[in-house]
């Protein structure tokens, strides 16, 4: 796999750290590299959907998938970017959940995303949530369109 420069991983990764949904919901760039990113949703009353269960509404675990498999494909497409500093906006074209499980209250979410594949226009990713690693939250299967920016 390519590598991506260090300062354009660092500007991708302030610029997904500061998307207002991601702030508001609390989440966490734990790591990112090029076509893969891994995220972590703390826990806290404000996202939860069902305050008798405790339980983290559905929206926002969709909310956390649908970024983290986003900043996995900008990711890649900055490693396979023929010109440095090239401008390409992407945005979500279809976005699949399945549900497994109800997230367990009062532990953390972590979200992972991965690009799968790259064509001239469309990009294919999939997440993956979970508290525990063999314990599947969700999952989702993502297609994003690619849009060179004119400068």
């Amino acid at each position: 796999m390519s590598e991506i420069d260090p300062e354009a991983l660092q500007r991708m990764m302030m610029a997904q750290g500061g998307a207002p949904f991601f702030q508001a919901v609390g989440g966490q760039i734990v790591e990112s590299e090029p076509g893969r990113s891994l995220m972590r949703l703390p826990y806290s009353p404000f996202i939860v959907g069902n305050p008798d269960t405790g339980v983290v509404h559905g929206g926002v675990i969709t909310g956390m998938l649908d970024h983290a498999c986003g900043m996995a494909v900008g990711s890649q497409l900055g490693a396979l970017s023929a010109t440095p500093g090239a401008m390409r906006s992407i945005a979500t074209l279809d976005l699949r959940i399945d549900y497994m499980k109800a997230a367990k209250p009062d532990a953390d979410i972590f979200i992972v995303g991965e690009c799968v594949k790259v064509t001239r226009q469309i990009v294919f990713a999939r997440g993956r949530a979970y508290q525990d690693e063999d314990d599947t939250v969700a999952t989702a299967t993502a297609a994003f369109i690619i849009t060179d920016m004119k400068s």
